[in-house]
């Protein structure tokens, strides 16, 4: 999702590609991944991850008012999927770290 903003604005109709692996997620996460569901309860109650989250939409507002600031804005191609790369990069990144904390927490418990 960290990078889905960047992906509809280089592939505006790629907003259906977008919906489809939305829909995958939920499947998997309903059938598949059902016994990782208390470990994804607790993720997303965590206020860290809430954290992560505002800190992501943070890191975006700030990278496009530094580029703006600089007279640089992503308006091509190019600058849109380096930056969705970065984007999910860090959302990657950030959520395998909240997840090897909270199963490390859930474990102790």
């Amino acid at each position: 999702m960290g990078a889905s903003y960047d992906i509809i604005k280089t592939h505006p109709d790629a907003w259906m590609l977008l919906v489809v692996f939305g829909v995958v997620n939920l499947v998997l996460a309903r059938t598949v991944l059902r016994g990782r569901l208390k470990m994804a309860k607790a993720i997303i109650k965590g206020k860290r991850t809430r954290k992560l989250a505002v800190g992501l939409i943070a890191l975006r507002v700030g990278v496009h008012l530094a580029l703006g600031a600089v007279g640089m804005q992503a308006t091509s191609e190019a600058a849109h999927i380096g930056l969705a790369v970065a984007m999910c990069a860090a959302t990657v990144s950030l959520l395998a770290f909240d997840q090897r904390v909270m199963l490390r927490a859930l474990a102790a418990s």
